[in-house]
């Protein structure tokens, strides 16, 4: 998990999701254990007018850490950091965490297009980058910049999503590796984070 780890293994999982995400998000975090060796950078969008209660919400369906991303902090393996409500979330090199209250993208903030470009910037091939469920088009340009540079990018199945336009609009972009059922992404994920078997 430490600089032993070779620049083939992936370095971080970026996930987006907006209506229907906090189902979403539960049941894939639920399905990644608690020894996941990197860490999952998550944007929700949520309404900035009331008191978030994302991470309580989500830390009652996984065995992961889970917790609001800070500004300045690292992204650890094995932590759930999710972008604040009315906060953009960007990853730079080592994981520091950055968030950034800049103009809103695609009419949201936090804005999903800026964590997967900031992702691939900073991991390159080393990133896998999620759609989930969602209205709108966010994420779609950001999945183009995670397969840009040689990243895998997994999407909710469009036809089983609560709201299929983030997942459709993923999809469009011709960049994604895998479309699968909710239930089975988590199983993806960890097979291809598992060191053991790479």
């Amino acid at each position: 998990m430490g600089p032993e780890r070779s620049a083939d293994h992936y370095a971080v999982v970026a996930v987006a999701s907006s209506a229907g995400g906090v189902h979403a998000l539960g049941t894939l975090l639920g399905g990644l254990g608690p020894r996941l060796p990197v860490p999952v950078l998550v944007v929700q969008h949520l309404d900035p007018r009331h008191r978030t209660v994302i991470a309580d919400v989500l830390r009652r369906r996984t065995r992961l850490a889970v917790e609001l991303a800070e500004d300045g902090g690292r992204a650890l393996p094995g932590t759930v950091h999710i972008a604040p409500p009315d906060r953009h979330l960007l990853v730079g090199p080592g994981g520091t965490l950055t968030l950034t209250g800049s103009e809103l993208v695609h009419f949201v903030r936090p804005s999903a297009d800026l964590l997967f470009e900031s992702c691939a910037g900073a991991y390159g091939r080393r990133t896998i980058a999620c759609v989930l469920t969602g209205t709108g088009r966010d994420g779609a340009m950001g999945v183009e910049a995670v397969k840009s540079r040689g990243g895998t990018v997994i999407v909710e199945d469009p036809r089983s999503a609560e709201f299929a336009g983030m997942p459709e609009a993923a999809v469009g972009t011709g960049a994604v590796d895998f479309v699968l059922p909710l239930e089975e992404i988590a199983p993806v994920v960890c097979g291809l984070t598992d060191i053991e078997k790479r």
